[in-house]
This record gives structure tokens, C-alpha cells and sequence, in this order.
């Protein structure tokens, strides 16, 4: 009898495992559906740019992307999803190390976890993002690896799954920049993701992006490529924008995709879909962190940043990036190992902080109530009148930079097997196939091959640009003592990037309509901790995520 027990008990128990291991392979594949409803039915969206001539891409194949993840979640259910589920949903990194540390939580079933989720969402034609272009492939052996070299001193950075816009290098997948052109761009790692992994981070995967950084085509929809598809907003699908150019980044954190994300900006390219999404996005100081293995736009404005969706995370991810690069001098006596950035944030106060305010941005009620809430803070907010920039030449500057720093990446950083010296042969590459590699133009890219200003030219812009910008700030900073002035979204990324100040915007609130707000704050350079600083006491204050 007792014999018999032992072996109906096996036999569930062995049933019971052999049902987990079918669930979590037997995920419906993706099918391309006809999305021309959906296009009619947005070809008359009040934002002329939302106006979408596709949604699927015609290159990237879904199920290529659920045979790398259906392996690792062998042995992984939805029982499994579920029960973990609240240990892991808006968690942020310290409360997901505390987790594993007492033994409810693993790295390897966090990162299962996050690939389920993608696997399930992505995969419903209702629900899909667009915002995942590829995953890699030994993200649960590199989480189990984790749980077996777990050690008090590590990094919180260790054993959590990042995702990387895909213009940033990295050794596990093809680095495409959502282009066709660099669709086998298999590369070594970036610097920063190099400095990710010897933490201990583990790259999740890669998001999808505004093709070539959003400088391609013009008048295109924000979070387009045509590796990817049209990234979606996940608070209103086809209703709001998603930002661009980190599009995907945005994306997937407010959809709980991965624990962290890095974007980057130009101008506006974090700052913009972080508000879009309701996360808290870093622009930081130029030369703060490296851009070696980055696709570029502009050696003179580009940054990584990172996109989370708290400041602790932000915190934490920025700490994980930081090094000095010998290949971009702009981090040399810069960028320092700094824990500081997470470990002082509860230190962080509002109380006493003299912040500037834009008058003619009081017309938006909720920065209006943002305004008052920092004053019941402690904080001293002070109006001022903002000053005028004149921007002409700006589109010049970049082309100008791009002409040169693209063709420095394909030289140096991308797949040798690349055929491509410089932006004239991509954009002759694209004419070959115009209605899947450049279904809006590239209009842009024209514009970089055309553009003709001189050396001497271009200095005096970079010149001009930098002293107005820093004008911008500076003029009511010094009238007024400011600790930081306050923007909404990337409504002042502009004078920024040209400033070379940073930025931290934080979730603030959501429209009548539902669409995200983000209250962006701006410092002088290298000011990375006041900004987390303030925007940690915001944001635990206000709770607007």
C-alpha cells in the first residue's frame, strides 16, 4: 500500500512537472495579422505624425525572437508567473535584492519572470508593444550563474535584467539601430554594457527605437523603425505617442518588462519618452558616461542615460555605467566610480532648494500643482521669464556631426562584414527596397549627404550654440540663486544638450486624457546627484507613478 502511495505520488508530481514544461512551451506563435483597420481608423489622429502607414515590420520575425525565449522557460508556469508576481511587479532593485536574499526569489526566476511577461504581451496582437527587437539567448544561464556567485559585497546592479536600445553594442545580439542596413551588425560589447556586466547585470534583451536615433526621417512617427515596427505607448495603444528616440526603453519599463533600460539622447531622446511613459529618465552630463560602441549622431551632444521607473533604479543603473574611457576622451577626469548617486538618495531633500520656474509653463495645470507640491516640500520657487535661443543651424550642426561620426562607428565599432562606409552607401542601400527599408523617406539622411558647411562654419555654431544655451540657464541661475530649474517632459532638451547640463525628469501626474506628464529637472553640469537627489524627494512625496 505504501508502495502504491509513493507511486501515485510520483506520478502526479511527475505530471505536474511535465504540464509546466508543456505550458511554457506551447505559447501561441506569432502570426502577421492585417493591421488595415487599425491604420484607417488612425488615418485621421489629431497628431498628423500618428498617422501610421504600418505597424508590423516586414523584417523582424517574432517567432525567431520566442524560439530564443520558450528554452529558458523551461520548467516555468504561469502558477509560476503569478505567485511571483508580487515580488517582482514595480519592485524596485533593492526590494528585488532583499527578495532573493531571504530566499523568496531567485535571479533565475526574476529573469524568467520578465521573459514570460514579454512572451505573453508581445505575442497578443491586442496588447503588443512593438518594443523588443531581439533577447538574448543566455539570460537564464547568466541569472543561474548569479545565484551561485552571490556575495555581500556585489553591486544591486547584480543579477538584474537590463534592456538595451539596440544603437548600443552588445556581443549577445545584432546591434541595428532598427535599420536594415545594420541588420547582422553583430558587434563586441559597448563600454557602458561591458561596465554592466562586470557588475553583474544581465542583458535582457534589446528595445526598439526611432530608426537611426530619429534621424532619418522626417515628419515619421516617434518609436518607427523598420526592424521593429511602430513601438506603442502602453497607456493609450495608437493614442498616445510613445516618445523617441529611446521609444522602446520608455516602452518596456512601464510595461515591466525588464528591471531596468538604457537609452540615449541627443536632444529630447530620453527626456521625451521617459515623460511619454511615465518613468524617470537621466540625460546626464556629456562625458559622464562613455559612448564608445554607440551608434551616433552627434560626438558633440550624444549620451547614454538610464530609463527606470523609480529614481533608486535610476540611481542604481547610472552608478553601474560610470568608468573612464580612453576612447572617448569627453569621460576622462569625468566619469568616476561614484556609489554615491544611490546610496546618499534618502539624504535628499527639497526642504530649502531655491527652483526655477518657467512663467509661461504655468498654463499646464499639472505643473502648476507640481509648483505648489514642492512648495509644501520646502522648497522656494521662484518665477522667471525664460529668455529666447535662436536654433538656426541647429539641423546643419547635426548633419554635420553625423557626417562623420557614423562613418567613425562603421569603421571602428560595427560588424566588419558591414558593407557600408558612410551615409550616402545607406541611403542607397534603402532605395532598393523602399516600401520596407524606408517606408517614410529619409529625408534626413539626404539632408547629411547634402549638407555642406565648412569647418569654420560649424566651430562658430557649436560656439554660438553652447554660449547661448548656457545663457538660457545661467542668466536667471545667477539672478536668482537657482539650485536647478523646472521643465516639463523635453520641452527645454534643446537648450540642454547644447548647455551640456543634465536632466532627471520624474512622473508628475496624467492628462484628463490619461496620457503621461513628467516633471523634469535641470542642474548644471555634473550635478547627477543633486537632480536624483531631488527628484527621489519629489517622487517619494508625491507618488505619481
Amino acid at each position: 500500500m505504501r508502495h502504491s502511495i509513493c507511486l501515485l505520488l510520483f506520478v502526479a508530481l511527475l505530471a505536474c512537472k511535465n504540464q509546466k514544461i508543456q505550458e511554457s512551451t506551447s505559447f501561441p506563435s506569432w502570426t502577421p495579422y492585417d493591421e488595415s483597420e487599425e491604420i484607417t481608423a488612425n488615418a485621421e489622429h489629431p497628431t498628423e505624425r500618428m498617422r501610421y502607414k504600418l505597424i508590423q515590420s516586414k523584417i523582424l520575425n517574432r517567432n525567431a525572437i520566442n524560439a530564443v525565449i520558450k528554452p529558458q522557460l523551461a520548467g516555468f508556469s504561469s502558477v509560476d508567473y503569478e505567485a511571483l508576481k508580487p515580488l517582482i511587479l514595480e519592485q524596485d532593485i533593492p526590494r528585488l535584492q532583499a527578495h532573493i536574499q531571504a530566499g523568496k526569489l531567485s535571479y533565475e526566476h526574476l529573469v524568467q519572470w520578465y521573459l514570460y511577461r514579454i512572451l505573453t504581451f508581445e505575442n497578443d496582437r491586442h496588447k503588443t508593444l512593438h518594443s523588443i527587437i531581439s533577447i538574448n539567448p543566455n539570460a537564464v544561464a547568466q541569472a543561474r550563474k548569479c545565484d551561485t556567485q552571490r556575495s555581500a559585497s556585489q553591486h544591486p546592479i547584480y543579477g538584474m535584467p537590463i534592456l538595451l536600445k539596440d544603437n548600443i553594442n552588445t556581443e549577445a545580439m545584432p546591434t541595428t539601430a532598427g535599420a536594415h542596413a545594420l541588420l547582422h551588425n553583430q558587434t563586441s560589447d559597448a563600454f557602458i554594457t561591458k561596465r554592466i556586466k562586470a557588475k553583474g547585470g544581465i542583458i535582457l534583451g534589446k528595445a526598439n527605437l526611432s530608426e537611426w536615433a530619429y534621424f532619418f526621417c522626417r515628419g515619421c512617427p516617434v518609436g518607427y523603425s523598420a526592424v521593429g515596427g511602430q513601438t506603442l505607448n502602453p497607456y493609450g495603444r495608437k493614442i498616445f505617442e510613445s516618445g523617441g528616440s529611446s521609444s522602446g526603453s520608455g516602452a518596456t519599463m512601464a510595461a515591466n518588462y525588464a528591471v531596468a533600460a538604457v537609452g540615449t539622447e541627443t536632444s529630447g531622446s530620453i527626456l521625451s519618452p521617459s515623460s511619454m511613459n511615465s518613468v524617470v529618465g537621466l540625460k546626464p552630463t556629456i562625458g559622464l558616461l562613455s559612448r564608445t560602441g554607440i551608434v551616433p549622431i552627434s560626438s558633440s551632444l550624444d549620451t547614454p542615460g538610464p530609463m527606470t521607473r523609480n529614481t533608486t533604479d535610476n540611481a542604481i543603473l547610472l552608478s553601474a555605467m560610470l568608468g573612464e574611457d580612453v576612447a572617448d576622451t569627453s569621460t576622462l577626469e569625468h566619469s568616476i566610480a561614484d556609489d554615491s548617486y544611490w546610496k546618499n538618495l534618502k539624504k535628499g531633500t527639497l526642504e530649502g532648494l531655491r527652483l526655477g520656474v518657467n512663467k509661461a509653463f504655468l498654463e499646464e495645470p499639472i505643473y502648476a500643482k507640481a509648483i505648489q507640491q514642492l512648495q509644501e516640500l520646502g522648497a522656494e520657487t521662484i518665477e522667471f521669464e525664460a529668455g529666447k535661443m535662436n536654433f538656426e543651424g541647429f539641423l546643419s550642426f547635426l548633419n554635420a556631426d553625423m557626417k562623420v561620426d557614423l562613418p567613425n562607428y562603421l569603421a571602428q565599432h560595427a560588424n566588419q562584414d558591414i558593407p557600408f562606409q558612410n551615409v550616402a552607401d545607406i541611403v542607397a542601400h534603402n532605395l532598393k527596397d523602399t516600401l520596407v527599408r524606408m517606408p517614410y523617406g529619409q529625408m534626413l539622411f539626404e539632408g547629411i549627404v547634402a549638407e555642406d558647411i565648412s569647418a569654420e562654419g560649424f566651430a562658430a555654431l557649436k560656439a554660438r550654440f553652447h554660449k547661448d544655451a548656457r545663457d538660457f540657464f545661467e542668466t536667471p541661475m545667477q539672478a536668482q540663486q537657482l539650485d536647478a530649474v523646472l521643465s516639463i517632459n523635453n520641452w527645454n532638451a534643446g537648450h540642454a544638450a547644447m548647455a551640456k547640463y543634465p536632466c532627471l525628469t520624474v512622473p508628475m501626474g496624467y492628462k484628463d486624457s490619461g496620457e503621461p506628464i513628467g516633471l523634469t529637472f535641470i542642474a548644471r553640469a555634473f550635478e547627477e546627484a543633486k537632480l536624483l537627489q531631488m527628484g527621489y524627494a519629489f517622487e517619494q512625496a508625491t507618488k505619481a507613478r
